[in-house]
């Protein structure tokens, strides 16, 4: 702040004590209650329990943050908004324990749960198969063996798909006419 007002000197303190204002403005509004207004971001998606609707991860609210306990020495933080939707509140707690953080009223947590297997996900190796490629080098040398001979059977597919790619846009402009025959 720059502006200094005409009765205000030196030594009467900051500029803000002297005309009765917190540095952190409106923020600061109920800073005596241990509560600080701050800008939060919904870290998952949820469902308001006030009116049953999807609230996005990723929506921002003006958030009460208060000091509830500790987790050791990590703070355990409340924040505390109102759902753009209705006038219900919702409640979150930050978990240090877990890393994460808890809908404690106000609202429920979308679950989201899903197997690689459902989403035709490459499976990566186990932690004991892992464990054993870093750790003996015998080990290691026999499954690369396997890997190239995995390389050496698909490569016959990689190239016939190669081929086909190349012999069905070798026109591209011809191609293109044919697709948008179709979906005409």
């Amino acid at each position: 702040n720059k502006y200094y007002p005409p009765d205000w000197t030196p030594d009467k303190g900051s500029v803000n004590k002297h005309v009765g204002k917190h540095p952190l403005g409106d923020r600061a509004r109920k800073i005596d209650q241990g509560i600080l207004i701050v800008r939060f971001e919904l870290p998952f998606n949820i469902w308001c329990t006030g009116c049953d609707n999807h609230i996005g991860k990723g929506v921002r609210y003006n958030a009460e943050k208060k000091k509830i306990g500790n987790y050791y020495s990590t703070p355990i933080l409340q924040f505390r908004m109102k759902c753009h939707l209705c006038s219900n509140w919702i409640e979150i707690h930050t978990d240090p324990k877990n890393t994460e953080y808890k809908v404690v009223s106000g609202a429920k947590k979308k679950v989201e749960d899903w197997e690689p297997e459902d989403t035709e996900v490459i499976k990566l190796k186990d932690e004991e198969t892992k464990e054993r490629l870093e750790l003996d080098p015998i080990f290691r040398l026999e499954h690369g063996v396997k890997d190239k001979a995995v390389q050496e059977e698909q490569a016959p597919v990689l190239t016939q798909l190669q081929q086909l790619q190349q012999s069905q846009w070798s026109d591209p402009y011809t191609r293109s006419q044919q697709l948008r025959r179709t979906f005409r």
